[in-house]
């Protein structure tokens, strides 16, 4: 139970490290209305969504593979206001899984230094930092699947002809069971993200 509360404690934080970036991308691209509605910080009081920062993260603990997931409420943004009007949709969504990845790499590098800073690395820091590692790169690589309302959606919109526009009208209408589907797939999963996490520590 404890293994589980402290891996939603890594999920809430790394859901608001995306949030926030998805915000500052926007605001560096000219829009801040998540500067205006208080979004640009890391308190996670103004980040939780109960069902995905919580309800979410408990079930999926229950499902094999051990791996959970979630989600914070949407950082706001106005894509009209942004400057770079035809890829800015993709660059505030990139900003997200981007800092996932980041936030990972930084703990690989961690891991790597803190020997070399002669601090010792005992079995519970290391399992903690695997943990940091493991739940963004679910992050990152869940976000990125091009399904409604998921970031990489909005990068595959954002970079499809116009031509391409039934794509986009097919995955909009029937988000819900691509997304569903990819929640029930997600478990299957498992191995692949713990040998990738495993790899880079």
């Amino acid at each position: 139970m404890f293994e589980t509360l402290f891996l939603i404690l890594i999920l809430i934080f790394s859901v608001v490290i995306h949030e926030v970036a998805h915000g500052y991308a926007a605001s560096a691209l000219g829009d801040d209305t998540a500067r205006h509605a208080g979004r640009l910080t890391l308190n996670p009081l103004a980040h939780l969504d109960p069902v995905g920062s919580v309800l979410v993260p408990l079930v999926l603990a229950l499902l094999p593979g051990g791996l959970i997931l979630g989600w914070a409420k949407p950082v706001p943004y106005n894509p009209y206001n942004l400057r770079a009007r035809r890829f800015g949709p993709a660059i505030v969504a990139l900003a997200g899984p981007l800092a996932n990845i980041c936030l990972a790499l930084l703990m690989v590098v961690a891991v790597r230094l803190l020997p070399v800073a002669g601090i010792a690395l005992s079995e519970a820091l290391f399992a903690g930092i695997a943990s940091i590692v493991l739940i963004n790169v679910v992050l990152a690589l869940f976000n990125l699947m091009p399904v409604p309302p998921l970031d990489g959606s909005k990068v595959l919109f954002s970079l499809l002809p116009y031509r391409y526009h039934f794509i986009e009208e097919a995955l909009e209408h029937y988000w819900f069971i691509f997304l569903l589907a990819a929640l029930l797939l997600w478990p299957y999963l498992a191995s692949f993200v713990i040998a990738l996490t495993t790899l880079l520590l």
